[in-house]
């Protein structure tokens, strides 16, 4: 359910391996789509690092708004870590070498200054989970499905965790994460795991009416609003407001923050420039 686009667009070059990854970018919309469908799309240390590098490159380009991040069409969108890469005979140093990586692609989707949506036609199991649970929104078929079943092979889902229990209530964490029975669409809706289930059929078409909507915004004013987003999840109420005000005041004082006022004042579309005041 990937619609990837032959004509008016960049094709990132791979490197000397066939990459794991198809990346192309379109009227300010990057789409990575995980390509790997006969390993079920698994997050080894190659599939990450090309994760990585097509969601980081070239983040200070101004046409770039939003990067929508899927998989071959597939009943597994990812079915979590290569256990190869987790065996017995493998050293301490390769799986602290498996997380660390996937630590860094986690930090960077958050980091991103544009919004990262998750699309997902499938299933999304363990670190695949992980993964979702890091996007800023996930638009998923009704047909797809999310689990933590790490328990289940002798290893908890502990990073895995660390994301889930961020979107979801506690209880809702620790029942995905001590049972490792999966949830279904409409469940992941209703605990907060994904922002909207739709039809399969109707999958390409509600991932592109959320980017342009974004894609309509001013690219600095998004920029600000996801860095403290993220920001005052972590603080205190009382504190979350007082550093809310002073953010705001910023916002104002931006070039796009001032022509948007004044566009609703003179009741016109604003006319975003998509620069942020250290850019004048």
């Amino acid at each position: 359910m990937n619609r990837i686009f032959t004509s008016n667009f960049r094709r990132f070059s791979s490197a000397a391996r066939t990459k794991l990854t198809l990346c192309t970018e379109k009227d300010g919309v990057r789409n990575i789509v995980l390509n790997n469908p006969k390993m079920r799309n698994a997050l080894s240390l190659e599939m990450m690092q090309d994760i990585l590098g097509d969601l980081t490159h070239n983040l200070e380009d101004k046409s770039l708004r939003v990067i929508v991040l899927s998989s071959v069409e597939s009943p597994v969108f990812s079915a979590g870590h290569n256990l190869k890469e987790l065996a017995p005979d493998k050293s301490q140093d390769v799986h602290r070498e498996v997380f660390r990586l996937a630590n860094r692609l986690m930090l960077a989707m958050i980091e991103a200054p544009v919004p990262v949506i998750g699309k997902v036609d499938g299933l999304a199991a363990a670190a695949g989970c992980q993964l979702i649970a890091n996007c800023d929104m996930v638009v998923c078929s009704s047909r797809s499905s999310f689990s933590t079943p790490g328990a289940n092979f002798g290893v908890f889902c502990s990073t895995p965790g660390v994301a889930v229990a961020r979107k979801v209530s506690r209880m809702k964490a620790a029942q995905m994460l001590f049972t490792g029975l999966p949830v279904d669409a409409e469940e992941a809706l209703n605990c907060g795991l994904v922002s909207s289930v739709v039809p399969p059929e109707e999958l390409d078409g509600a991932v592109e009416k959320v980017c342009t909507a974004i894609c309509s915004k001013s690219r600095p004013v998004i920029a600000i609003g996801k860095k403290f987003f993220y920001q005052q999840i972590e603080m205190g109420t009382k504190m979350a407001f007082e550093a809310a005000g002073e953010v705001m005041v910023q916002n104002l004082a931006e070039p796009d923050g001032q022509e948007g006022v004044r566009s609703f004042v003179e009741k016109r579309k604003p006319q975003w420039s998509h620069r942020g005041s250290k850019n004048d």
